[in-house]
């Protein structure tokens, strides 16, 4: 069961499903900005006149400032309301996205991709505490996995729409898309927070006269949450650092294109569109702790079918069950992680998520290592007993928490 320990006052009555689809409308579009320069990088660098590799820190730039900035921001969104912070970012991630698609040289776009990576950092993990602060913990898994159909879509907005995008009508004028997107978010989020009460359930006065520090230090003296926000560094390190080398795998070993490549890892976001869509059906037949143990065993069977394949057709099915395992194991890592510092939420969510882009960072660097040493193999292997051992002890844990009360 999860720690109640802390009784928070329930939230006032207002339409929290509401409010919570227009924050997952500010996620499609955070989402889609993570990965949306992965396709137009040859187009930024024929622009400006240089090579992809320059161009690349266009990416590099964002996902270090999406990833570190959640370090830092938990206790203001703990203070002030995690709506109303989510509200305030989306408008400043509007206003850099369109900059963005203005700048008219390679430095400028950088720093607007800077400051877009730091406002738009801020919308999922608050999105998510604030699905913690205002559905009962009963609900919240089931919540929480329809929620996160705006991330998967943007995520294949980002990488699929967006480069066919950019061939018709230029990088640029994918980066004023977006920003309409977020824009139109902003204005429904403004007035959720002007005419809906429950937009203001978020902020904790009760620890209005605390310190930043303490929100930290209520956070990292549980050891459950030390526990959760590991795990969550080690899934990513182990699920990314493994899944940014399929595309690679498949073109070396199979002579796979890279339009095919595309359309194959797109079976990743169909997977969680699979989760999210049955995620009723599932968290009722199974249990959290059923979804961690299938989770990390889909994952470890899908990663050992990528490693061992004999043909390039079988990586569809495998990437499709990369996505319904992840989402199965993650999904509920992210629902106890909502619920592992009840008085610190915004503080907790997002030490949470920042483990997550570390982990992804880490990863992805010690993959890169091995992969031109030893080819994805190995990697791929390593990833299904990390991911498996990573579901069954989670498993097990949520049962001895259940057991204790």
């Amino acid at each position: 069961m999860p720690d109640n320990s802390t009784i928070l006052p329930a939230p006032p009555p207002g339409s929290a499903m509401r409010a919570i689809t227009l924050l997952a409308v500010a996620a499609f579009a955070a989402q889609a900005m993570v990965r949306v320069t992965d396709s137009l990088l040859p187009q930024i660098a024929a622009d400006f006149q240089t090579t992809v590799g320059a161009a690349s820190i266009v990416v590099t730039v964002y996902l270090l400032a999406h990833g570190s900035v959640q370090l830092v921001i938990g206790p203001i969104g703990d203070r002030f309301g995690k709506y109303l912070c989510v509200s305030i970012a989306a408008a400043a991630s509007a206003l850099l996205v369109l900059a963005c698609g203005l700048a008219p040289s390679l430095p400028l776009l950088v720093a607007a991709r800077l400051g877009s990576g730091l406002a738009t950092g801020w919308i999922v993990p608050f999105a998510l505490a604030f699905v913690g602060d205002v559905i009962p913990y009963e609900r919240r898994q089931q919540v929480i996995g329809t929620f996160l159909s705006g991330q998967i879509l943007g995520q294949m907005f980002g990488q699929a729409a967006g480069g066919a995008l950019g061939d018709y009508f230029g990088w640029r004028t994918v980066f004023f898309m977006l920003a309409a997107m977020i824009g139109i978010a902003t204005i429904g989020l403004f007035y959720e927070l002007w005419r809906n009460p429950v937009t203001h359930a978020s902020r904790t006065p009760a620890r209005a006269g605390a310190g930043f520090v303490a929100d930290y230090i209520a956070v990292l003296r549980s050891p459950w949450s030390r526990s959760l926000i590991a795990l969550a560094f080690v899934e990513a390190a182990a699920m990314f650092g493994a899944f940014a080398f399929v595309g690679a795998d498949l073109h070396v070993r199979f002579g796979v294109s890279f339009t095919v490549v595309g359309l194959f890892v797109g079976f990743f976001a169909l997977g969680g569109l699979i989760y999210s869509l049955s995620v009723r059906r599932l968290v009722a037949h199974f249990g959290p702790a059923g979804l961690a143990a299938g989770g990390g065993a889909v994952l470890a069977v899908a990663y050992v079918i990528l490693a061992v394949e004999p043909v390039a057709w079988l990586a569809p099915v495998a990437i499709l069950g990369v996505g319904l395992g992840f989402y199965m194991l993650h999904n509920t890592l992210q629902t106890h992680a909502t619920q592992m510092t009840p008085e610190a939420r915004g503080t907790a969510v997002g030490l949470f998520s920042a483990g997550l882009y570390l982990g992804q960072t880490a990863g992805a660097a010690l993959g890169g290592m091995v992969f031109d040493r030893y080819t994805a193999v190995p990697i791929f292997l390593s990833a299904a007993v990390v991911l498996l051992l990573c579901g069954l002890w989670f498993a097990r844990a949520i049962k001895l928490r259940a057991a204790n009360g």
